[in-house]
């Protein structure tokens, strides 16, 4: 099936003197796709918090384990908001192996992404994925682009991934208001994949951290357990429910080659929830 990959006429400004939290995730990943001003943030995060690698880590457990769980649903379509930099396996290298005929659209506001959007563009011919260059805050942007509409049927159910997104969208942007209209564009029987930040076990450590991006032009808000749970507001929670990643269901991953961290090193909130099928008169 051919690709596409849909931007949003932005140009091609990288803003390499600001970080980004795409490339900020991927240097503390290990990765080499970041500029000095990702490096720079990410050093003064890890002084804060020297733990500050294990959570983009285990967010990229958590997101595989829940595409692997929604794929043995039976769900074949996903929508993944704030991709990140390509670090296989991606969201459809797991979906495709369970059913070959999956489809993904994936967004990401960064033009680093964007750049590397040819890797998750590799589908497995049976299915198809697509690139949306928008920003999560532009609901309409992303609802109301051809390429969602071509590569995905929103008459069938969907599985939204929102995989440490939320806690680089402040207050003022209401993200519970985000993830209810883009819901509200998915029917019933879809499913939400999320994963949230949390200041729970330090809280004096992580606003030292979300401080140090807030000066370098990063929003970044930690919030608490029962905040993050308003995010599944009409949902149907499956077990176990919301949360410390390493925690939701671990038999789907891998096996470690050592033991799980703590929850303190961790503080990252991860759930699945299913929108409700009404019943049947």
């Amino acid at each position: 099936m051919a690709e596409q990959r849909e931007t949003n006429g932005a140009g091609v400004d990288l803003g390499t003197d600001r970080p980004h939290p795409a490339r900020v995730y991927d240097y503390l990943l290990g990765g080499k796709d970041n500029f000095a001003a990702d490096r720079e943030a990410a050093q003064r995060g890890l002084q804060a918090n020297p733990d500050s690698r294990i959570p983009p880590r285990e967010n990229r457990l958590f997101l595989r384990r829940a595409v692997r769980f929604l794929a043995e649903q039976g769900i074949d379509q996903f929508l993944d908001i704030g991709t990140g930099i390509p670090s296989a396996p991606n969201v459809h290298h797991v979906a495709q192996e369970i059913n070959p005929r999956s489809r993904v659209v994936y967004v990401d506001n960064d033009p680093i992404v964007l750049a590397h959007a040819r890797a998750l563009l590799t589908s497995h011919p049976d299915g198809r994925t697509d690139y949306i260059d928008a920003d999560l805050r532009d609901v309409d942007t992303i609802l109301g682009s051809a390429t969602l509409r071509d590569t995905l049927d929103l008459d069938r159910p969907v599985g939204l991934l929102l995989i440490a997104i939320l806690h680089f969208i402040g207050d003022e942007h209401d993200p519970g208001a985000i993830v209810e209209r883009l819901l509200a564009a998915l029917p019933p029987g879809s499913y939400l994949a999320l994963s949230h930040l949390t200041g729970d076990f330090r809280p004096e450590a992580w606003e030292q951290v979300a401080q140090i991006y807030r000066r370098q032009g990063v929003t970044m808000q930690v919030r608490p357990r029962p905040v993050i749970e308003r995010f599944f507001t009409g949902l149907e929670l499956v077990d176990p429910g919301l949360r410390i990643l390493p925690a939701w269901r671990p038999d789907l991953g891998d096996p470690r080659d050592q033991p799980a961290p703590a929850d303190d090193q961790v503080s990252v909130y991860g759930g699945v929830a299913r929108k409700p099928v009404p019943a049947a008169d």
